[in-house]
């Protein structure tokens, strides 16, 4: 009897209908770009590679709502307010957003990957404790301005006369100019300095760099300064100025070499802000960080065209070449 009971007690469970899987959450994440969508990817990407890698998939428990600028500065503006209203549990911002979004009302928390100063912009308090909502990655590092002018100065160690072209509006510009004069100072260059904050102001700019006979150009990472990296390229090849910048994409469209942050890694790990903060943790006390993850991109195309002898110390020490 006993047995009976429980093969009739096995057999209404079997028959009984399942319990449906509790349904995951999902987050709405808003992401705000001041690029185009196709030039975009290289940095979106990567933050959708971090969030998988955390367990955050894009139409399971992750709606990402992706808007894009295009470039435009008065877009930006509009996206950034169509974005907050939105209440997402965070808002992701790429490039020169973030300025937008912090002239905009509200607490929503914001993470950015940015290549300015975030204190300068008026986002945090400092690094270490940004006291508000905003939190992040900053591309900026002061001490690799003086590494840029060794690197270029030890490749053309015949140059004399240092152009370093730089936007004025790029938040944390003076001190990176400061910085990068006192180190080509210190190895014995004149130093001019060429601001240009838009399309027209940075060929002006290139007109004065030969007005000066500069034989050696430094250009300040800046996102004006990557949509036209064809166009530096094609400046420091036909005028012979050899130059450096600091991120891969200007090495990839010709210019001589660059020295920084690897943007898809830091990309990557805005991944992990976002879901400490869909964790319960706050941006007021979430450190700000800088890349540990750099690289020397050298172009042997363009060394070639300048006819340049590229140092075998040089050499060893780059991440990667383009021949």
């Amino acid at each position: 009897m006993q047995r009976r009971q429980l093969l009739l007690a096995a057999s209404a469970a079997l028959a009984a209908p399942l319990r449906p899987f509790a349904q995951e959450r999902v987050h709405r994440i808003a992401w705000l770009s001041t690029s185009d969508r196709a030039g975009g990817q290289a940095f979106f990407g990567p933050f959708l590679e971090g969030m998988a890698e955390l367990g955050y998939v894009h139409g399971r428990n992750l709606e990402v709502d992706a808007r894009w600028a295009d470039y435009s500065g008065e877009r930006l503006a509009g996206l950034a307010s169509d974005a907050i209203a939105l209440r997402p549990s965070v808002i992701v911002t790429q490039g020169a957003a973030l300025r937008s979004v912090s002239k905009s009302p509200g607490t929503i928390p914001v993470v950015f990957g940015v290549s300015g100063d975030p204190v300068e912009l008026g986002v945090a308090k400092s690094l270490a404790r940004p006291g508000g909502h905003f939190t992040g990655v900053t591309f900026l590092a002061y001490e690799l301005s003086a590494k840029r002018v060794e690197l270029l100065h030890e490749i053309v160690p015949k140059g004399r006369h240092l152009a370093i072209v730089s936007n004025p509006q790029h938040a944390g510009d003076a001190k990176e100019l400061q910085a990068t004069r006192e180190a080509a100072v210190g190895s014995g260059l004149q130093v001019t300095h060429h601001p240009a904050s838009d399309e027209t102001g940075l060929q002006k700019a290139l007109e004065s760099v030969v007005a000066a006979h500069a034989d050696l150009l430094l250009v300040q990472p800046d996102g004006l300064f990557v949509r036209q990296s064809p166009a530096l390229a094609r400046f420091s090849i036909e005028r012979r100025v050899p130059a450096i910048s600091g991120w891969a994409s200007l090495a990839d469209s010709g210019t001589l070499v660059t020295y920084g942050p690897v943007l898809a890694a830091s990309y990557r790990r805005l991944a992990y802000f976002v879901d400490r903060i869909l964790r319960g943790a706050s941006p007021a006390e979430m450190p700000i960080e800088q890349p540990t993850k750099l690289e020397l991109v050298l172009n042997l195309k363009t060394a070639k065209a300048l006819g340049l002898l590229i140092p075998q110390a040089i050499l060893v020490r780059v991440d990667r070449t383009i021949a």
